[in-house]
């Protein structure tokens, strides 16, 4: 079977061709979250899973659930991923979908990583290093762990930077034993 990504590509393609002609990407990225949500519920999970569940069914809950955040284009979207069967990976759907969006605007989601809360100061400043470098707007999320001992470790797409003290020391002990 091919694997969930390749088969969510043309439909996120689909949502994302629907959202530039209807100038509406954030509308699109919320409401392909909300199913995405929704679907992704176990037990509707299990009914979208069930042979014996007919697919106007899952169709009337999701739509039950969704009320009036679906507009009518979203509704048909839901609509014929029903009937292709492919409630499945909406989740899939939505995540490429926000990436084709995030390229479109020019964007990127960056995550840092610390033992510690950063100040605004050193939010603002990785914030706008990361602009430069990468040339695109950048939405900074951060978090804490402090199994990274200090430091940070910097995510943006396909790029990481590690500069925590645990990194650090990994790096160390692979040098030690070549």
């Amino acid at each position: 079977m091919a694997e969930k990504s390749t088969i969510a590509r043309p439909y996120a393609q689909a949502a994302f061709d629907i959202a530039l002609e209807k100038v509406d990407l954030k509308g699109w990225s919320d409401m392909l979250q909300l199913v995405a949500a929704v679907t992704s519920d176990p037990a509707m999970q299990d009914l979208i899973g069930n042979p014996n569940v007919e697919r106007e069914k899952i169709v009337d809950i999701i739509f039950d659930v969704c009320g009036d955040k679906l507009n009518e284009t979203g509704r048909n979207f839901v609509k014929v991923l029903a009937e292709n069967h492919r409630l499945d990976i909406v989740s899939e759907i939505a995540e490429r979908y926000e990436q084709q969006r995030a390229e479109a605007e020019k964007t990127i989601q960056a995550e840092v990583t610390s033992a510690f809360p950063l100040s605004e100061t050193q939010i603002q400043a990785m914030t706008e290093g990361l602009k430069k470098r990468l040339g695109r707007e950048v939405n900074l999320v951060t978090r804490i762990d402090d199994s990274i001992v200090g430091g940070a470790i910097i995510r943006a797409g396909d790029l990481v930077i590690d500069g925590s003290v645990s990194g650090q020391l990994e790096k160390l002990a692979t040098t030690l034993m070549h």
